[in-house]
């Protein structure tokens, strides 16, 4: 007797169903954080030291004065910024620490009202009736998951690594070191000003749209428009800071 037709079909479907969960890989960006420091720095460190190396070069005949002129700028931009990227990061942790300790009180001293809040966000996710009161229970029973739930999804809060102080003082320090190297570059090989000048301005220009590019991949963004978008912001940054330099230059 020859098989239904139906149940091969049916024995089918779970083989391809698993095929497709096989096929799908989600891929998402979880370095955003590490990436806007990556931006902070760079952006800054292209723009800055350009402008002033530019700005010396109408004024100076000799390259080699923009070079310490230039590094010395990028040091204390260096320490600048990496120590503002520091006490950014250390002023989120504290705020998400005072935030904590406050809801954690008022889950101690006004379970009910902070209970009905819990039941009111669970309520906008579409939860009703007996799902709603077992869900609710479930999240009141752990302090430790009642706290970290209103954190999230009352506060909008997360809670920021340990280490990110640290971490963010580096990248945006280490950033605008390499982004301001990009321009100086061309004084330290060349001694003829126009020319290292010159060079500098590509070199400038080349790189915002590169690193524009490159941060488009990254955050999943349209690259090239990405590109365009740094290299105009970032080229007009320059040349506003290059004429204020020049006019107060002379």
């Amino acid at each position: 007797m020859d098989e239904p037709r139906h149940s091969k079909q049916t024995d089918s479907e779970p083989a391809s169903t698993e095929s497709a969960h096989l096929e799908h890989k989600e891929e998402h960006f979880t370095a955003s954080e590490t990436v806007r420091d990556i931006v902070i720095g760079m952006s800054d460190g292209l723009t800055v030291p350009f402008a002033l190396a530019a700005g010396l070069s109408g004024a100076l005949s000799h390259t080699w004065t923009v070079v310490v002129a230039g590094l010395a700028e990028i040091a204390a931009g260096c320490i600048a910024m990496g120590l503002g990227g520091y006490l950014a990061a250390k002023t989120e942790e504290e705020h998400y620490d005072s935030e904590e300790a406050r809801e954690r009180w008022e889950i101690i001293h006004l379970p009910d009202r902070e209970r009905q809040e819990v039941e009111d966000v669970l309520r906008e996710w579409g939860l009703e009736g007996e799902v709603l009161e077992q869900a609710t229970d479930r999240i009141c029973s752990d302090p430790d998951r009642w706290t970290a739930f209103m954190m999230r999804h009352e506060l909008g809060l997360e809670k920021p690594e340990p280490k990110r102080a640290r971490n963010s003082s580096i990248t945006i320090g280490l950033s605008y070191v390499v982004g301001g190297l990009i321009p100086l570059s061309p004084y330290i090989l060349i001694d003829e000003m126009q020319t290292a000048l010159t060079l500098s301005i590509i070199f400038t220009l080349i790189a915002l749209f590169v690193f524009g590019f490159g941060k488009g991949k990254f955050m999943g963004t349209n690259a090239v428009r990405s590109a365009i978008s740094t290299t105009l912001v970032g080229g007009a940054a320059a040349a506003v800071a290059f004429f204020i330099a020049k006019l107060i230059g002379g």
